[in-house]
């Protein structure tokens, strides 16, 4: 198949393109600038310009492709405090990928993300058959959802928050780092017992290409490896790599601690990857998030980012 992928130079999306390339699909990239074009042409992808505002581009190539994978967001956007901004803007990139597929028996896999079942108040362990009315990248979810009846093979993985290896440079983990450098703690609310999920950036990649080539039309698929971590102990890992102490604090300096994930850090939000698992045989095998913050590549890399 040919593939068109948009985020396809991202963190995730340059993994998901050498995953589709070594499985003999091949890959058209959606590339903002022109080092990005430059990376996915040497990772041996077809590239197109453009960007999540271009419209008539994005229904253009995603009806040219035998499928579509949808990876890109805003996430300049969240991080600026407009995540509503973001959140609107991955509902219209959606609309126009998928009005260049209906009808067509193609498979379209879209993007969401498991904080979002804890955000709307799931508690306890959350599985693949939690569906919610609406609200941030929920309603995203749910039309892609729909459009299994509107003959487009969708599916949607609802990732973990922290989606690691040595190829995540600017996700929740080294964001989390920075803060800490900043900071000269490494922190936690309350006391930090509430979990979040976690996935290998190469996991996450192997479960993109399931899904594209046989996922049923209507799966929502959770890109889960591990559970639930708790935070106090992603906050250890981490105070431990940049050689300051974790400490836990109360909601009122959330802000100053933990930024913009000042909203999120304290949601427990425990997933279950089993259905996934024996629906497309995927089965996670990269290192866990503790491992791979004990490895010490992310505390190189984010030395390097700071100059």
């Amino acid at each position: 198949m040919k593939i068109f992928i948009t985020g396809a130079s991202g963190h995730i999306g340059s993994a998901v393109t050498d995953e589709l390339l070594a499985a003999g699909h091949g890959v058209i990239g959606l590339a903002r600038s022109e080092s990005s074009a430059d990376a996915l042409a040497a990772r041996g992808a077809d590239v197109v310009r453009g960007d999540l505002d271009d419209a008539d581009l994005l229904r253009t190539q995603a009806a040219a492709s035998d499928g579509v994978i949808h990876l890109a967001f805003k996430h300049e956007f969240m991080r600026s405090g407009d995540y509503l901004g973001a959140i609107d803007a991955d509902l219209r990139a959606i609309k126009a990928l998928t009005d260049g597929l209906k009808g067509s028996g193609k498979p379209f896999v879209g993007t969401s993300g498991s904080l979002g079942l804890a955000f709307s108040g799931v508690e306890g362990m959350a599985t693949e058959q939690v569906v919610l009315d609406g609200g941030p990248r929920v309603d995203a979810e749910n039309l892609v959802i729909g459009l299994a009846s509107s003959g487009v093979r969708s599916s949607v993985i609802r990732l973990a928050p922290t989606v690691h290896s040595d190829l995540d440079h600017h996700g929740f983990v080294p964001t989390l780092i920075g803060f800490a450098r900043e900071q000269g703690h490494s922190a936690y609310l309350g006391d930090g017992a509430n979990r979040w999920p976690a996935v290998h950036t190469l996991d996450a990649a192997r479960l993109y290409r399931l899904a594209v080539e046989s996922a049923p039309a209507g799966s929502r698929l959770h890109g889960i490896a591990e559970s639930g971590i708790a935070f106090r102990e992603i906050a250890e890992a981490i105070g431990a790599g940049v050689g300051v102490s974790a400490i836990s604090v109360e909601p009122g300096d959330a802000e100053r601690y933990l930024g913009y994930l000042k909203d999120f850090a304290g949601f427990d939000n425990p997933v279950s990857s089993a259905e996934t698992q024996e629906l497309l045989g995927w089965r996670p095998q990269g290192a866990g998030l503790l491992e791979d913050i004990a490895a010490g590549h992310y505390f190189a890399v984010d030395a390097g980012a700071m100059g």
